[in-house]
C-alpha cells in the first residue's frame, strides 16, 4: 500500500504554523476544536458555495479570553467586505450567534490565485461541473501555475472522468515535488466536484521554492507562530 501523508500536517510545527491558534485547558478544549469546525463550515457555505463565491482559500483562527479572531485568505477581499462593509458586518453578527463570543474578522488578500492550490482546486471543479474537456482543463490550470511562479505543480483528478462507467485517475505533472523535503514549501488543497455523473476527487500540489526564499509579503498575521518559518541549520 502506498505510504501517503498530508503535505500541511507533515509540516505543522517544523515549518508551518497551525491554522487553529489557541491554548485551552483540557475541559475545554474538545468544545472549542468543534466549534473550529463549525465555524470552518459556515464561512465556506456563506462564501464558497454560495454567492458571493468570495474565492476564500484559507480560514486562520485565534483565541483570546476576550475574543475570537478569524483571519480569511480570499482572492476577491471586496466581495467579502461588501458595499461600505456590510457584507463583513453580516458574517461578523453571524459568526457571534453561532459562537457567543466577540467575533473579530480580518482579510488578507492572495495575492496571486494561480499559485494558491485551493483556489486552483476549486476553479477546476467549476469547470468540471460545466462538463469542460478534463484534459484542457488540467493543462491550463498547470501552465497558468508555472507561468505564474511555481517551481512544479501536480494535479490529480479521480473519478468518473468524462462520464465514464468507470472511475480512474489523470494526473498532470510539470517541475518537480520534493514531497519529503520538509523545508520545501509545498502548497496542497483538495476539493469535490459534485457532477450529474457523481463525485470527482482533485487534489493539487504546488511547489513554490524553500522556506527561507519565503518575502515579509508572505506574513498575514503577527500572533506568534502564525508565519512558516525556514528551520535554522545547526
Amino acid at each position: 500500500m502506498g505510504q501517503k501523508t498530508h503535505p500541511f500536517g507533515f509540516r505543522v510545527g517544523i515549518t508551518e504554523a497551525h491554522k487553529s491558534r489557541w491554548y485551552a485547558p483540557k475541559l475545554l478544549y474538545g468544545e472549542l476544536l468543534v466549534e473550529d469546525q463549525k465555524i470552518r463550515k459556515f464561512v465556506d457555505q456563506r462564501l464558497n458555495r454560495t454567492p458571493p463565491f468570495a474565492a476564500v482559500s484559507d480560514i486562520s483562527i485565534e483565541r483570546t479570553r476576550e475574543e475570537l479572531k478569524v483571519i480569511l485568505r480570499t482572492a476577491r477581499p471586496g466581495l467579502v467586505i461588501g458595499p461600505k462593509g456590510a457584507e463583513v458586518d453580516q458574517l461578523t453578527g453571524d459568526l457571534q450567534k453561532l459562537t457567543g463570543r466577540k467575533v473579530v474578522i480580518n482579510i488578507v488578500e492572495v495575492k496571486d490565485p494561480d499559485l494558491d492550490s485551493k483556489l486552483i482546486a476549486e476553479s477546476i471543479a467549476e469547470q468540471l461541473k460545466k462538463r469542460a474537456g478534463f484534459r484542457r482543463v488540467l493543462k491550463q490550470r498547470a501552465d497558468s501555475a508555472m507561468g505564474a511562479g511555481a517551481k512544479g505543480v501536480k494535479i490529480q483528478i479521480s473519478g468518473r472522468l468524462g462520464g465514464a462507467d468507470m472511475g480512474r485517475k489523470e494526473t498532470i505533472r510539470l517541475g518537480s515535488i520534493p514531497l519529503q523535503t520538509l523545508q520545501a514549501n509545498v502548497d496542497y488543497g483538495f476539493t469535490e466536484s459534485n457532477t450529474t455523473y457523481g463525485v470527482i476527487g482533485i487534489k493539487v500540489w504546488i511547489y513554490k521554492g524553500m522556506y527561507e526564499q519565503i518575502g515579509e509579503g508572505e506574513e498575514f498575521s503577527r500572533a506568534a507562530g502564525a508565519r512558516p518559518r525556514a528551520r535554522g541549520r545547526h
